[in-house]
């Protein structure tokens, strides 16, 4: 379990994906990795942790514009006009 949240963490780290990205990687769930992120690697290596949470503070502050971006794609595709 050690290695797995180091791994997730250093993945995350190098490439700033989200935990839902991150997850399909090492195919687990994305409730275990953000436990891993949360509470585990407080745990295991408090700067990682540090690191990681101002990643996911970066990820939070962004997610409606993901968000929303992703429900204009869909009316897109709905409507059938190609992207």
């Amino acid at each position: 379990m050690v290695k797995r949240v180091n791994d997730i963490a250093d993945y995350i780290i190098d490439t700033k994906k989200t935990i839902r990205e991150t997850a399909k990687v090492f195919k687990v769930s994305k409730s275990t990795v953000h436990k891993d992120m949360k509470e585990r690697l407080m745990i295991i290596n408090v700067t990682k942790y540090k690191i990681i949470q101002k990643i996911m503070d970066e990820h939070n502050q962004v997610r409606h514009l993901r968000g929303g971006e992703a429900t204009r794609k869909l009316f897109l595709r709905k409507k059938g006009v190609t992207l």
